[in-house]
């Protein structure tokens, strides 16, 4: 970490000083009053305040004192659209019975409506909120007009995957969410080679190939995705394992389970991000270690489902993170607030019924928010921990206030007791998205503006649509 002894110290953009340094690398490093340094975008230097003057000189510093500098969290599942839909099934529940499955009854009826200024608008705003609580970087599911998603996060300056929502099959689907399996293959592929590289000016922001589940897609379309996903070398975003419903759909027609049935169609490689994951059999489980898909645990949902085994997982060493799901399913788009959850319902589900007190530590949970999400998203060599050479997505997060005292180990606290409100600076790819939890890439005022005029309109036709 430090320079060589005697050498000039070098130039470096920006320097975070006199903060507790949680690296959360290989060896769960802490650096008392520590410093990191950043040129462009990567991390050159990390070591103590004190030693800092002697290896860097800084362009420009922020003071760190009485915060935690930490790598910013991994949403290795959202869905951008339906950030609009925040509380509103909760809202229709107080008048009526809500119909079962939400996806297919409000979700995807939802997204149909959308326009493509409309998922722009929502896109600041559930990118905006990342931001403000701690998420540097997010895979999307699959959702209406994934360029203006795009557009939304090079704005707001997060790190992400947008995708399509990708649907061939299915009766009561809109017609804005259905295509043949052709255009679904084409307008994928498309997708992804409009946002590779730089090719909007940054590499932050890119895509990936998307399935929305296997009930709605074709063997055709799964086997012409997983090649395509191979041919360019990125992800297929998918929902796996989520129901009862979608276990019986593949045993009644494939007489195989959901990813016994993906591997039979040559689709269940490191090219397949699964979400969820619940509801995985003995032999899946083995097919998830021996083939490599990554996996996504959201813990505000998943155990309505059934009993996930994240731990388990994580110990075989299959790439999960964390994800939110959204803020229509739940509400909030706090990874911190995941990982509490992620923590109870472990000791719950693997740890209390054999006696085992401490079955998934939060610290270990904490982990797979940050490093689990890389692996997931195939960006372990870039971010996920603080480590000279990696990207700078970084928080600065409080540790003053009452909740986080005494303070004895920086990792407790950041594990324990920080939430996404304590976050309080937020740098991704070298550049201040967040000072002081003022953000500013975004006009908050304007966002305002936009859903008062905006929401009105689109909630009378959602309303009407589904009641």
């Amino acid at each position: 970490m430090a320079g060589k002894a005697g050498a000039a110290p070098q130039k470096v953009d920006l320097l975070l000083s006199g903060c507790d340094v949680v690296t959360i690398d290989d060896r769960n490093r802490v650096i008392r009053d520590g410093a990191v340094a950043i040129r462009g975008n990567r991390i050159v230097w990390i070591g103590k305040a004190s030693a800092a003057r002697r290896h860097v000189t800084a362009a420009s510093t922020l003071d760190g004192a009485g915060q935690i500098a930490m790598p910013g969290l991994i949403d290795a599942h959202v869905h951008t659209a339906q950030t609009l839909l925040r509380g509103k099934l909760a809202e229709i529940g107080l008048r009526r019975p809500i119909k079962i499955p939400p996806w297919k009854n409000y979700y995807i009826p939802f997204e149909g409506m959308l326009t493509d200024e409309d998922v722009h608008l929502s896109g600041l705003l559930c990118y905006a909120n990342m931001i403000s609580v701690g998420t540097t970087c997010f895979a999307e599911a699959g959702g209406p007009h994934p360029d203006a998603m795009g557009r939304a996060a090079v704005e707001i300056g997060i790190r992400g995957f947008v995708a399509l929502s990708t649907v061939d099959q299915g009766t009561n689907v809109p017609g804005s969410m259905i295509a043949t399996t052709r255009q679904c293959h084409d307008r994928n592929v498309a997708l992804v080679k409009r946002w590779k590289g730089a090719s909007h000016g940054t590499d932050r922001v890119q895509a990936w190939l998307s399935l929305r589940q296997i009930m709605v897609c074709t063997p055709e379309l799964i086997e012409g995705m997983a090649e395509a996903a191979r041919a360019l070398d990125v992800k297929i975003h998918t929902h796996l394992c989520e129901g009862v419903y979608e276990i019986d759909y593949a045993l009644e027609r494939f007489g195989k389970r959901p990813a016994e049935y993906l591997h039979g169609l040559g689709a269940l490689d490191r090219h397949m991000h699964c979400a969820h994951s619940v509801l995985l059999s003995a032999e899946e489980m083995d097919l998830f270690v021996r083939h490599r898909p990554s996996a996504c645990h959201c813990a505000f949902n998943n155990y309505h489902i059934g009993p996930h085994r994240l731990s388990e997982m994580w110990r075989r060493g299959i790439d999960i993170g964390l994800g939110t799901d959204g803020a229509a399913s739940w509400g909030s788009l706090d990874i911190f607030q995941v990982a509490h959850a992620t923590r109870i319902g472990q000791q719950a589900v693997m740890g209390t019924p054999i006696a085992y007190r401490n079955v998934m530590g939060s610290e270990e949970i904490l982990k797979v928010a940050t490093n689990g999400g890389a692996r997931a998203l195939g960006l372990e060599n870039q971010i996920g921990s603080l480590e000279v050479g990696k990207k700078a997505d970084i928080l600065l997060v409080d540790r003053t206030q009452l909740d986080h005292m005494p303070l004895y180990d920086p990792y407790f606290v950041a594990a324990n007791t920080v939430v996404g409100r304590d976050v309080r600076t937020v740098v991704i790819d070298g550049k201040v998205v967040m000072k002081d939890r003022e953000l500013l890439t975004v006009d908050r005022e304007e966002i305002d503006r936009r859903l008062a005029e905006r929401l009105p309109k689109l909630m009378e036709r959602f309303d009407a649509m589904t009641a």
